[in-house]
């Protein structure tokens, strides 16, 4: 089923993705606004959602078949940010690998990955050092219940609600075709 993504949700996005470094089949004009944007990239890859996302793609994206890009679906959930050596960062992490046919992008492989993320401040800006996954299978409930403590009640009311992650993974799509600039008004899951 082929979804559209409008031109007022490309308004509304906010949420910053950092893509995979395979090539796409879009070129963009040389000029200066498009030399503003690459600034404001480099800017913006210093976050925490930017390390983040740079995790879930060379980390957990390489594992799944590779399409054209790699887009990380990051759902924050709780930080405990007192230790610039281990800011905490609970989340529901999903990756989800695109090729580009046309106008849409076509899902290729992805999966979801909760848990908590450990990342650092360094003076390039935040790294990832470790991540306490939630187990696949037996002992799933048990281990989720172990990593999120007092948040796994958000945690399960929005990794069980398929409405709101479906909306925000449109958002994060929509926010990451703005911001790359690619030629694309849908995607579609096979």
């Amino acid at each position: 089923m082929k979804q559209w993504i409008s031109v007022a949700i490309l308004i509304l996005c906010g949420i910053t993705i950092t893509g995979c470094k395979n090539n796409t089949t879009n070129t963009q004009p040389e000029n200066q606004t498009i030399v503003e944007n690459e600034n404001n990239v480099m800017e913006e890859e210093k976050t925490l959602l930017s390390a983040i996302d740079r995790y879930m793609v060379n980390e957990i994206g390489k594992h799944y078949s590779q399409g054209d890009v790699c887009i990380p679906c990051v759902t924050i959930i709780g930080t405990d940010e007192s230790n610039d050596d281990d800011i905490k960062v609970w989340g529901d992490f999903w990756v989800f690998n695109y090729n580009q046919v046309g106008d849409t992008l076509k899902t290729i492989s992805g999966g979801d990955h909760p848990g908590l993320m450990h990342v650092k401040k360094t003076e390039e800006g935040y790294e990832v050092i470790a991540f306490d996954a939630v187990v696949d299978g037996a002992g799933n409930l048990e281990s989720a219940k172990k990593i999120f403590g007092e948040k796994y009640d958000a945690f399960h009311a929005f990794n069980s609600d398929d409405k709101k992650r479906e909306e925000n993974r449109m958002h994060i799509i929509t926010d990451y075709v703005k911001k790359h600039q690619l030629p694309v008004t849908m995607y579609q899951d096979y």
